[in-house]
């Protein structure tokens, strides 16, 4: 019983390990596929301040039942009979709320909140992205928008 455990507790973490790296980019140097070729309006601009927050994970709902699928899983070999399906039960309920939990807290990452002085018409506007690219107050900058996808990259 205890290598089934082993054995599926493995299992388990390689399926969340390669599902959870099929999570999307918010980096300014990232396209997805369905961005390619897809027209953006550029502007120039200056930046007029650079504040760090942090992007808050998703929750990928295939992971959580895959959570509460192992959960589950490993809770019935707990007792025979009734005690089985409840150990199922109590087991696929922390599988699903545990993996939900991971994936908040793991999925944190450090993000950029970039104000830009936009130099055709003096608006200022603010965009969240991935802390991948250094950015300072100051800096010359190129803002793409369109398609939802509003991103700042250097110049």
């Amino acid at each position: 019983m205890v290598k089934q455990l082993t054995r599926m507790t493995l299992i388990g973490a390689t399926c969340l390990g390669v599902l959870a790296g099929c999570t999307t980019s918010d980096s300014a140097a990232v396209y997805s596929k369905s961005q390619m070729r897809q027209a953006q309006n550029v502007e120039f601009g200056t930046v007029v301040s650079v504040q760090n927050v942090k992007m808050e994970g998703e929750n990928n709902e295939l992971l959580t039942v895959g959570g509460a699928a192992l959960g589950g899983l490993a809770g019935s070999e707990v007792g025979h009979g009734n005690g089985s399906i409840a150990g199922a039960i109590v087991g696929a309920l922390a599988g699903g709320f545990g993996t939900k939990a991971i994936q908040h807290s793991a999925g944190t990452k450090p993000a950029l909140e970039i104000t830009v002085k936009l130099d055709r018409t003096g608006h200022m506007i603010s965009i969240v992205q991935e802390a991948d690219i250094p950015f300072v107050a100051g800096q010359r900058v190129r803002v793409l928008t369109g398609g939802g996808n509003d991103r700042v990259s250097p110049m």
